[in-house]
């Protein structure tokens, strides 16, 4: 029968906070993490991230809040004590021994009866049962991280927490090892909580992802919903690019609002927007613009003219820089598919469908989040 020990636990943080003499690393952290599921704690260096997975590990004390797990209190025990394993972006192998025996070591030393017989089924499941024999020397990278991973399944953990586990990989062994490392997740049923600067690894792996900032969580949910609909430009701006353009609602339009930007009228739903009066940041993702001759746009809202100031060919898509009037400059990325393209200083249009705009706070600063995610 399964328990609830192999699907794994419940996570819960609670009013969490964690200072380092005057620097604030963690600031009144509340997060819960669904038993078997696979978050992401994301964001820049510094956010507070691996602090945070340092406490759940039990190798930070929080200076305040509390840690459960499964519903049990674990904020001052011991990391050993705690159900949880560690998987490390240097994998932390022992060069001196197999794969195998690297697998088992835990088990034995805990004096488990069945110990090679469940080293060699996690080493099935992580598809290096032919390479039980090697030493880590002997392995890829993408083999290593597999040993790792391995080593903290075998142990059952309630939570198996994964620092930046593929960051020593490039960027092919990367993409490959993501999907491997879900369909692990899935066929296990733990509780994953990966740590990562990467937005790409978090989107492709994570089923909830927590965007950190300044240690705090800046938003929280699906990929798709916090790339889609951002709360805060700090989001907009680290996961993906974003055009963010200050404007002014002039109009209630009932389910939508119109407002002014640079003398522009823009369009955008009142689900979709943070703010339905004054000044907001209006937000559209680059690849949801279309890029027209002006000859060739229709009528209707949601009409940016401008000039075409750069082109850069990227292979599956062109990345074209527009410079509108009153607004500025607007990157728009359209997809190769063999169409007419835009060259520098042509005179264009660019269109897009209101589903496919949010608005954000006014006050805030449109550029955060640029250079956070520019430097990763």
């Amino acid at each position: 029968m399964e328990t609830s020990e192999d699907r794994g636990a419940d996570l819960r943080l609670s009013s969490i906070t964690k200072r380092f003499d005057d620097f604030v690393a963690v600031d009144n952290l509340d997060l819960t993490v669904p038993a078997g599921s696979f978050f992401a704690l994301l964001g820049p260096s510094g956010c507070g991230k691996t602090t945070t997975l340092r406490m759940v590990a039990g190798l930070e004390r929080p200076t305040s809040g509390s840690i459960s797990i499964g519903g049990q209190d674990v904020t001052k025990t011991s990391a050993y004590e705690r159900p949880v394993n560690t998987v490390f972006q240097s994998y932390a192998l022992f060069p001196h021994m197999s794969v195998f025996d690297n697998v088992v070591f835990g088990l034995k030393r805990r004096k488990v009866k069945d110990a090679a017989a469940q080293a060699k089924a996690v080493l099935e499941l992580v598809e290096l049962s032919h390479l039980g024999a090697r030493r880590p020397a002997q392995l890829s990278g993408g083999q290593q991280q597999r040993v790792a991973l391995a080593r903290a399944i075998v142990n059952h953990p309630a939570v198996l927490l994964l620092d930046e586990p593929l960051g020593a990989l490039d960027m092919k062994l990367r993409r490959q090892m993501q999907g491997e490392l879900k369909k692990i997740q899935m066929d296990v049923g733990l509780t994953f909580i990966h740590v990562t600067h990467d937005q790409e690894e978090a989107m492709t792996m994570a089923d909830t992802v927590a965007v950190m900032n300044a240690g705090r969580v800046e938003q929280m949910g699906a990929p798709r919903d916090l790339y889609d609909l951002p709360k805060t430009p700090f989001v907009a701006n680290f996961l993906g690019k974003s055009n963010l353009v200050a404007g002014t609602i002039t109009e209630d339009l009932g389910d939508t609002v119109a407002l002014n930007a640079g003398g522009n009228r823009i369009m955008v739903h009142k689900s979709r927007t943070t703010s339905t009066v004054g000044s907001v940041l209006v937000g559209i993702r680059p690849e949801k613009l279309q890029i027209l001759h002006a000859s060739d746009a229709p009528a209707g809202p949601n009409q940016l003219r401008g000039r075409v100031s750069d082109v850069s060919f990227t292979g599956v898509s062109t990345e074209y820089l527009v410079d509108i009037p009153g607004i500025g400059a607007l990157g728009v990325f359209s997809q190769n598919r063999g169409q007419d393209s835009a060259e520098r200083g042509d005179e264009v249009v660019l269109v897009w469908d209101t589903a496919h705009t949010f608005g954000l706070a006014g006050t805030e600063d449109a550029l955060s989040g640029i250079e956070e995610a520019a430097v990763l």
